[in-house]
């Protein structure tokens, strides 16, 4: 049995029964027990057609639980139609439900977890465990976020750059507990790639292919983080890497920039470069002025500031650094490096200990208490 085929029908069977008159919240939950059903039937005598098996199954659970609310009964007659034996449907629903899962009007937490669950097809207990939550609370808020989108039309038209900026969510969580979010962030993105031609989703997905081509050599075996300098390049992922450039450069070729082509870009230039020091930054300093001319976010400033530092020197790095706020995350460990990379070792020991204290997470922390030790002992 194929759990990866089983969790891809999971968007276009919703999809179908929302076509046929179920509101989202009841086709969701109908959707997923014909899946746990599935998981346990299939095991010994998979169906022919598996996505007509689902909706089958999901319909009779949808119309079941329609028969158990009195307040239901008129509705009930005029849904309660077996679907007929045969082939699935070709149409597919799958795209109109990445917008409604990722709709304006979902918190980003409760949107990732709404498209995990409908779009990805996994369980409430296995994105809790991901987000390292008790289940009841991530049940809570997909419960609220399906109760959120259950009046919004199916036929909206939907907004891609939210969609993306989820997806783009996903991926960031990388990998926590048993559930590797950044492979399923990629599934995800490929699944939505696949039925819609559009140059940012080509984008978002050549980003996190070349990013996710690195994973190997970015921690060592304790835990501890290695920046992107000083790690192995032979252990990076060179097909996932020629996937990345190869949609990189179909998408860049129709001329419609967007950030995440941006972005890509700029990771294409690191994965390029068969050793640190012999990367492009001058050409990676130019694609930051692109994504800056796109978002403006202070956050690619910063980035900026270090790739400014490596192609025109520390002093210029710490000049474009000057012009943004220092409250900014990561701003005082861009400012150690520039620092040490201009020799002002102290400033940069003390730069590291603060950055630190504010570091997002341990790993992260332990690296920059290591910096600081290390140039306090040099």
């Amino acid at each position: 049995m194929n759990e990866e085929l089983l969790r891809e029908l999971v968007p276009a069977v919703i999809g179908i029964l929302v076509r046929r008159g179920a509101d989202f919240a009841s086709a969701e939950d109908a959707v997923q027990e014909a899946l746990i059903r599935a998981l346990d039937a299939w095991r010994d005598d998979p169906p022919r057609d598996p996505k007509a098996w689902l909706i089958a199954a999901a319909w009779r659970r949808f119309l079941d639980a329609t028969r158990s609310e009195s307040s239901r009964r008129g509705r009930e007659v005029a849904m309660d139609a077996e679907p007929r034996p045969g082939p699935a449907s070709a149409v597919d629903d799958s795209l109109q439900l990445y917008f409604l899962c990722a709709h304006p009007s979902l918190t980003p937490s409760s949107a990732v977890a709404l498209t995990l669950r409908a779009v990805g097809g996994l369980t409430t207990k296995q994105i809790a465990q991901a987000y390292l939550v008790p289940e009841a609370t991530m049940a809570q808020r997909i419960s609220r976020a399906k109760k959120t989108v259950s009046t919004v039309r199916f036929d909206a038209p939907g907004d891609v750059a939210t969609v993306l900026r989820v997806l783009y969510l996903v991926f960031n969580e990388g990998y926590s507990g048993e559930l590797d979010l950044a492979a399923e962030a990629i599934r995800l993105t490929r699944q939505l790639a696949a039925g819609f031609d559009h140059p940012e989703v080509a984008g978002l997905l050549a980003l996190m292919l070349l990013h996710h081509a690195r994973r190997a050599a970015r921690t060592k075996p304790d835990g501890s983080l290695v920046p992107l300098a000083e790690q192995d390049r032979g252990v990076w992922d060179t097909r996932l890497i020629a996937e990345g450039v190869d949609i990189l450069q179909a998408a860049l070729a129709r001329d419609q920039l967007g950030e995440y082509q941006a972005q890509a870009a700029i990771a294409a230039l690191h994965a390029d470069a068969l050793a640190a020091e012999e990367t492009d930054w001058v050409q990676i300093v130019e694609w930051y002025d692109e994504l800056l001319a796109l978002t403006d976010s202070p956050i690619v400033r910063l980035n900026r500031a270090v790739a400014v530092g490596e192609a025109d020197g520390p002093r210029a790095g710490l000049k474009a650094l000057a012009e943004l706020d220092e409250k900014l995350p990561r701003y005082r460990a861009v400012a150690a490096y520039l620092h040490e990379r201009d020799g002002d070792l102290a400033t940069a020991a003390r730069l590291y200990r603060e950055a630190a204290e504010k570091a997002p997470n341990a790993a992260e922390r332990d690296h920059l208490i290591r910096q600081a030790a290390r140039l306090n002992n040099s």
